[in-house]
């Protein structure tokens, strides 16, 4: 399978170049022209998970990688379960968090760094990356204590929760971590501003770990299919999608599974107060406000990187605009959407809460609805607490950063300071 970059479609690569590229040339994003539908969907869903990845993402990679490599990644991406867990008959949480740090980006995160080792050939690569909250720490881990390979993380100072941070700049080694006087939207256009700069390119082998890479995606495609496979055969002709989002990486991976033929009939695209894409699918029109802080911060973003590829899909006619709605959620109704949750015996986090008001709003009654877990609900002890009345217990994975020294550096939002940081 051939990558199309989406701004400059002369510009065609192997999966392997677009991973080790990450941006296309003008910041182009990378994506299969076409996406053709699995055969058999109903045996697919039957068989155990490892072989069915193994059969989604041998069409998008075989090309590069043999069929012993793509074992060999896949079982270390899927070292852990997704888990789809009954909140009541109608409505399921497909829990992510299982996995190193706690977030669904540990699925996208470790087989990207399993990609790159194979493709690397030894070659210096530094890993220029963004992050909103969960990015920063499955991108550490994934790529901590590799030969050649250095990551730096951008994330906004004051912007995400102690303990996302603490999981990700308390590593030291070959994982660097920059806090940056700004929003997300300045960090991630500082990564795009680097990309721009071809001589920084080359001198530091830059690539990115966002989900604009596309390897990050496809892992990502997976679980929507073992979401299906979990439920039983009667409930699955009308399932709805709720997808907490705010870089809409998770919600492209989620129409790719529907392209395949994942029997999923519709989604739900659910943010917070930074509502750009729910305005956009009612008005048309691209308008993007400044980004407020919210308790969902890892959705507070104002410019999705990933858009793009939803619109393509849409405008090329591989996807029906029909089948996608939006939802926004103020602050209090994410906090009513926890406590009714948590009424209901499901202790969650902001992030999934939004999602799954989206299905309140939106979900019909003779519908399957299935709201994404993105994140352990201890990652957001604060807030949770606060609002359920609770003293959640830590997780060892977040016990064992509590006490260690954030070891990250103070930047502004500045290009120069950052280019000036990387190459020195």
């Amino acid at each position: 399978m051939k990558y199309y970059n989406l701004k400059k479609n002369e510009q065609i690569v192997s999966f392997s170049t677009a991973v080790k590229t990450g941006l296309g040339d003008n910041q182009g994003l990378f994506f299969p022209k076409v996406i053709k539908p699995l055969e058999d969907i109903e045996s697919l869903l039957s068989m155990p998970t490892k072989e069915r990845n193994f059969k989604i993402l041998s069409n998008f990679v075989s090309e590069n990688l043999s069929n012993e490599q793509l074992t060999k990644i896949l079982d270390k991406t899927f070292a852990f379960p997704s888990k789809l867990k009954s909140v009541d008959e109608q409505n399921y949480c497909l829990e992510l968090f299982h996995g190193s740090t706690l977030a669904f980006k540990d699925f996208g995160a470790t087989f990207m760094a399993n990609c790159l080792q194979e493709f690397s050939n030894g070659e210096k690569i530094t890993i220029l990356t963004a992050t909103s909250g969960d990015t920063g720490a499955a991108v550490a881990q994934a790529f901590y204590g590799i030969d050649n390979i250095e990551v730096v993380i951008l994330y906004p100072k004051g912007k995400i929760s102690v303990l996302q941070e603490k999981m990700f700049t308390t590593l030291g080694g070959n994982i660097r971590t920059l806090s940056i006087n700004g929003t997300f939207d300045d960090c991630q256009a500082l990564v795009k501003q680097s990309f721009d700069d071809r001589d920084l390119v080359k001198a530091v082998g830059l690539n990115s770990a966002n989900s604009i890479n596309i390897s990050r995606l496809l892992a990502q495609v997976c679980y929507y299919f073992d979401a299906i496979a979990q439920l039983p055969v009667k409930k699955r002709n009308d399932i709805v999608i709720s997808v907490p989002s705010g870089n809409f990486g998770n919600l492209t991976a989620g129409i790719i599974a529907k392209l395949l033929g994942a029997p999923i009939k519709r989604f739900i695209a659910t943010t917070n107060v930074n509502d750009t894409v729910p305005r956009y699918l009612v008005s048309g029109k691209w308008e993007p406000k400044e980004t407020i802080p919210t308790i969902s911060n890892a959705m507070d973003v104002s410019e999705p990187n990933n858009w793009p590829r939803i619109e393509y899909m849409i405008e090329s006619g591989q996807f029906n605009k029909d089948d996608l709605s939006g939802c926004s959620a103020t602050e209090n109704e994410t906090r009513s959407s926890l406590k009714a949750l948590h009424v209901k015996g499901y202790i969650s986090e902001p992030h999934a809460s939004v999602a799954y008001f989206g299905l309140n709003q939106l979900l019909k009654d003779d519908e399957v609805g299935i709201f994404l877990g993105t994140a352990h609900p201890a990652k957001f002890k604060d807030s949770v607490d606060e609002i359920l009345e609770l003293d959640l217990p830590l997780p060892p994975e977040l016990e064992v950063c509590v006490n260690k020294q954030i070891l990250s550096k103070n930047l502004d939002a500045d290009f120069n300071q950052l280019k000036e940081y990387l190459i020195s």
